[in-house]
């Protein structure tokens, strides 16, 4: 991982905000030239330091009205069976973000559904008819306090 300093910092900040910010309104904020805020970008993104830019898309507009944080326990701990679900939540288009964690819990998903229908079969297609799944928790999000992948830029 390469070294950011403060103007990446600060330029992270803003595209974490907007993307769609362009380089002369970055530049006029970060006090640098547009041309250095391009190529500070563009070292950044083939660094690997900015993985991914996308839009963010609202839930509710596109009629995914249910949010489920699934917490689920595996049978066993082999490593091809944990990669076979990992494999299978990375490909399931309902599965937003996935986990592997620690605790009691050995995934940790975030799921949309249109309705609790939706949900039961998605619940039947990837934890009933996984062997190796031996249980799973859901909680139904009530209220989506605060949504976001922004992460904090601090440089030492």
């Amino acid at each position: 991982m390469s070294k950011i300093d403060g103007f990446d910092a600060k330029i992270l900040e803003i595209i974490q905000k907007s993307n769609r910010a362009t380089s002369d309104q970055i530049a006029e904020q970060v006090c640098l030239s547009p041309a250095a805020v391009q190529r500070r970008i563009k070292k950044m993104r083939e660094n690997n330091v900015i993985s991914s830019e996308i839009a963010v898309v609202n839930p509710k507009a596109v009629d995914r009205n249910v949010m489920a944080i699934v917490q689920v326990t595996m049978e066993r701990e082999q490593l091809h069976l944990l990669d076979e679900f990992k494999k299978t939540a990375k490909n399931h288009p309902a599965v937003q973000q996935c986990y592997y964690v620690t605790g009691s819990a050995d995934f940790v998903l975030v799921v949309t559904a249109h309705d609790m229908d939706e949900y039961e079969d998605f619940t039947r297609e990837v934890f009933f008819e996984n062997n190796n799944v031996k249980g799973f928790q859901t909680s139904i999000v009530m209220d989506d306090v605060k949504v976001g992948l922004s992460v904090p830029v601090i440089v030492d």
